[in-house]
């Protein structure tokens, strides 16, 4: 049987003391980083739903000619 991991005041110390030394960004590289995720999302997700509407529509070309 495997050994139960040890969860106690120890661990909860180790883990405020990991999170002080994290560099946070700045509400300024927070916005813009955050912008570009939702710019690069939308751009893909545009690209995606045009290879959709052109696959459907090549589909439906397929199925009336026979």
């Amino acid at each position: 049987m495997a050994a139960k991991p040890n969860i106690g005041p120890r661990f909860a110390n180790g883990i405020v003391d990991e999170l002080k030394k994290v560099t946070w960004p700045t509400r300024t590289q927070t916005i813009r980083l955050t912008s570009i995720v939702i710019g690069i999302s939308l751009i893909i997700g545009i690209y995606i739903g045009i290879i959709d509407v052109l696959l459907a529509k090549g589909l439906e070309l397929l199925t009336k000619l026979r």
